[in-house]
């Protein structure tokens, strides 16, 4: 088991796809690979995915208007 890690950064984006849902099948196979292996990282998935969690009991979740809603949705259109 590594004790330091020589790329965390990279290792915290990835960590942070998988906790969002958004990484692919690629990215998967290579964080669970180094999570076999590197204490650090393991560390590092423990407290994003705890962190996550606590964000998510604590946020309040409040509708936007409609009015919120078309005004943003009419200016990305805009764009395209």
């Amino acid at each position: 088991m590594k004790e330091h890690c020589g790329h965390s950064a990279d290792c915290l984006k990835m960590i942070q796809l998988i906790l969002d849902g958004e990484a692919t099948e690629q990215q998967l196979a290579k964080v669970k690979a180094n999570l076999e292996s590197c204490k650090p990282c393991i560390e590092m998935y423990h407290l994003e995915k705890e962190v996550k969690e606590l964000l998510t009991k604590r946020i309040e979740k409040r509708c936007c208007p409609e009015q919120l809603v078309a005004t943003i949705k009419s200016r990305i259109l805009s764009f395209s």
